[in-house]
């Protein structure tokens, strides 16, 4: 068996699970290697917990591969949200974000803003769809503007910000902050194209809660400042006397505290899971599942907010039927998993996601009929 036959093998009895964008079930290699760290660190061998403590250094290295980065700019942190925080309020200038961003990073920026003393201000943009495009963003530049901070994927629509574009279009200068929570793990992109990238291991690498990260390049350090910086975030290790000393150099100088070792052991099993089945083909599977949600919801008639090239999306389908509560409860009854928020009906197709889930979602739709649920 390949690893990517194991990778996809390991999501059975996904049956009906179609809400990946919310939270991706625990993988078996995730239980176990961190039922093996509860054992260890259960017993009394200072050398058998330094074991599984080492499990943080390879989730940072493997995190630093993946995103084509040095492992001196990856950091792992508890949240993607603490680690947009670091970002943002060390940031001066302005900063252009749509504002219908999720949370994580408009209200961050609104906080970091409130905070700075007016040498930070939010820049907010809407266009249309709410999708961050180039165009948008052009639109808004101007000499002011230090950095633009966006989802990679957008929790509503499903659409994917082109990152390569965005880049070429604000130039080397200003920093581009990517929260890559609805991507990481199932996207093939060249992540050297942001300065900060914010990620969490709970949704699409099946990991838990807790295994955040996060990656700073020399760019993105030279210009925030380690405003919440705690005793991990200087050059030595430990407790210090006399002068406090400067921040780090390298990435950790962003962090407060020394990590979660249980979450660094889910994050690794996570990692070398998907580092051995391969990232492209992962994506190309998410990339074949969606193409068929579509086809469903186009059979069905119903209107989706999700672009249909695939180098636009990634795992979210946003169907908009007129009665979202109602499709909701529909898909519910057929056995099928998914999120209804915003007018909106939110379902998900990860790598694994079986023949048999997508189609209950098709005989779901069927069985309630689709003129209920559909705009004229």
């Amino acid at each position: 068996m390949s690893a990517l036959d194991e990778y996809l093998a390991s999501f059975a009895g996904e049956t009906g699970y179609l809400n990946w964008a919310a939270f991706g079930p625990l993988s078996p290699a995730v239980r176990g290697a961190v039922q093996d760290a509860v054992e260890v660190l259960s017993g009394f061998s200072m050398r058998e917990h330094q074991s599984v403590n080492a499990r943080v250094g390879r989730a940072t290295a493997g995190l630093a591969e993946l995103l084509g980065a040095e492992r001196a700019d990856v950091v792992l942190r508890p949240s993607s949200t603490d680690a947009l925080q670091h970002a943002l309020y060390g940031l001066s200038g302005t900063v252009i974000a749509a504002a219908g961003e999720f949370p994580s990073i408009s209200l961050t920026l609104r906080r970091a803003a409130d905070a700075s003393h007016g040498a930070l201000a939010p820049r907010w943009i809407e266009p249309d769809h709410g999708w961050v495009t180039t165009d948008a963003v052009a639109q808004a530049l101007d000499d002011d503007v230090t950095a633009v901070a966006v989802s990679h994927v957008d929790y509503r629509t499903g659409y994917r910000a082109d990152l390569p574009a965005l880049r070429e279009l604000i130039g080397p200068e200003r920093l581009l902050i990517v929260d890559a929570v609805q991507s990481f793990g199932i996207v093939d992109e060249d992540w050297r194209a942001a300065d900060v990238i914010a990620g969490h291991g709970y949704k699409w690498l099946r990991a838990g809660r807790g295994t955040a990260f996060a990656r700073f390049s020399s760019l993105a350090r030279e210009r925030i400042r380690p405003v919440l910086s705690g005793i991990t975030g200087i050059d030595s290790d430990g407790p210090f006397t006399g002068a406090v000393p400067s921040p780090a150099v390298s990435a950790r100088a962003y962090t407060t505290s020394v990590p979660d070792h249980l979450a660094g052991v889910r994050l690794s099993a996570a990692l070398d899971q998907l580092r051995a089945a391969g990232v492209p083909a992962v994506a190309q599977r998410v990339t074949a599942n969606v193409d068929e949600i579509l086809a469903v919801a186009e059979r069905h008639g119903i209107r989706v907010a999700t672009p249909t090239d695939p180098r636009r999306r990634a795992g979210i389908v946003s169907l908009v039927p007129d009665d979202p509560e109602g499709l909701g409860r529909a898909l519910g009854d057929g056995g099928i998993s998914a999120t209804v928020r915003a007018g909106a009906v939110r379902v998900a197709a990860h790598a694994g996601t079986g023949a048999e889930t997508l189609r209950m979602l098709d005989d779901a739709l069927t069985a309630f009929g689709h003129p209920t649920f559909t705009r004229a």
